[in-house]
């Protein structure tokens, strides 16, 4: 397949001292790279922890029949050391790794830098069949395929049936039935996630896209924050002041708004579907009253705008053997695999016929909904910077009380214009 020119004869002079202090950091790792031994190549997949993608390895390999061997190489638990990781090999141009796996916020960055190579002829083709055109969306830069969506994500509204009725069409619709359940002495609190880190900025997005708003201009390189963003930031702050949210709320992350939320004290939950299945094992009582839905709007009758997460499949600008990486990739994503990956680790697909699999009924029962978002989803701000994005926008929102809806407007926009001045690829 054709990789075009050398990414490394374009990358920037000022890149060069990085990369070689990023080269002593893993000259340990060098005996993981692939293919020294002159029998078949050894395909180094960097992927996130999932429990049982062993098994779809060990399946891709039996289908290799011999001409190549994934092996998977598990990177850390948290987002921003897998990140670091990788970052730092690719800087030094390792040739250790094959296929990554990177959060779909990486991939711009990753191709800017020329550190993963373009999906091109019939591999391309392969991957943008059938795929959703939101994950698609996250695996482009400059129009240019970089990533091979593998799975992704949404929150989805829980709420309590023995506590409510009909689960609320917007925000306002959702505080004011919590009010009146604490105004009754029941449990009545809106948990979700508003700690300094990048839950508050995906559920800000979801709110601006809910609302219409724009965080950057259409090609990701001017930093706009329109009337929807300041509409998103009222409402943020209206939810952080209103009652009704957790004393921990601007603390709060993803598992521990689940675990308090099994505890009992909260009539919804705004968070992934990985609370689902870790509520029919820890709380099969509370989770029999359990229901679900797609996340409130801003306005009734404009459906909301949920932001989507996931895991991309690149191949490295460095891998010795990139036409064997390309396979292993298309494998490990293809339909069989995704839907596996599905009902064994609780990943949604991003190949759109998966959900109409008679076998995802009883792991998916939400899967309606989760597809119904995935068709119309918010996609986080598309620009390499935005790692830097991320981080000034959640310093900025945090606490959530204290937004002001047009200062911080104005406020988020100088930092979102000054990060994208920052090419910022090293942590």
């Amino acid at each position: 397949m054709t990789t075009g020119p050398d990414p490394a004869a374009r990358r920037p002079a000022r890149r060069a001292a990085a990369a070689a202090a990023a080269l002593a950091l893993v000259a340990p790792l060098a005996a993981c790279a692939s293919g020294g031994d002159g029998g078949p190549p050894t395909i180094n997949l960097y992927y996130p922890p999932e429990q049982n993608l062993q098994k779809v390895v060990d399946d891709c390999n039996a289908q290799a029949q011999g001409r190549y061997r994934i092996v998977y190489r598990v990177l850390p638990r948290q987002a921003d050391d897998q990140r670091v990781q990788m970052v730092r090999r690719l800087a030094a141009q390792d040739s250790g790794m094959d296929v990554l796996g990177l959060d779909v916020t990486w991939t711009q960055e990753f191709a800017s830098a020329h550190w993963i190579r373009e999906w091109t002829g019939q591999d391309k083709a392969e991957v943008e069949q059938g795929t959703l055109a939101g994950p698609l969306d996250t695996a482009r830069y400059e129009d240019k395929l970089y990533a091979a969506p593998k799975n992704t994500n949404v929150q989805l509204l829980w709420y309590r049936s023995d506590l409510v009725q009909e689960p609320p069409k917007t925000w306002d619709e959702m505080i004011s039935a919590a009010q009146q359940l604490k105004q009754q002495g029941k449990p009545y609190q809106v948990l979700t996630m508003g700690a300094q880190y990048e839950g508050l900025v995906v559920l800000y997005n979801t709110l601006a896209e809910s609302a219409g708003g724009k965080i950057l201009s259409d090609d990701g390189k001017q930093a706009v924050m329109d009337a929807g963003t300041v509409r998103a930031l009222d409402q943020l702050k209206k939810f952080a002041t209103s009652g009704v949210t957790s004393p921990s709320f601007s603390n709060a992350t993803e598992d521990p708004v689940r675990l308090e939320f099994q505890a009992g004290g909260g009539a919804f939950e705004v968070n992934w579907p990985f609370v689902y299945p870790a509520m029919q094992e820890a709380a099969p009582d509370l989770a029999k009253k359990v229901k679900w839905a797609r996340m409130p709007g801003i306005d009734a009758n404009t459906p909301s705008k949920v932001t989507i997460g996931g895991v991309n499949m690149a191949v490295s600008t460095y891998s010795k053997h990139p036409t064997e990486s390309f396979e292993a990739a298309k494998c490990i994503r293809d339909a069989e695999h995704q839907k596996f990956s599905a009902v064994n680790d609780g990943v949604p697909p991003t190949i759109e016929s998966v959900y109409a699999d008679p076998e995802m009924d009883k792991a998916y029962p939400m899967k309606d909904t989760i597809l119904e978002e995935l068709k119309e989803p918010a996609v986080r701000p598309l620009t390499p910077a935005y790692q830097s994005i991320s981080t000034v926008m959640s310093a900025i929102l945090s606490p959530p009380s204290a937004i002001r809806p047009e200062q911080t407007a104005n406020e988020l926009r100088d930092a979102i214009a000054d990060a994208l001045e920052s090419k910022g690829v090293l942590p």
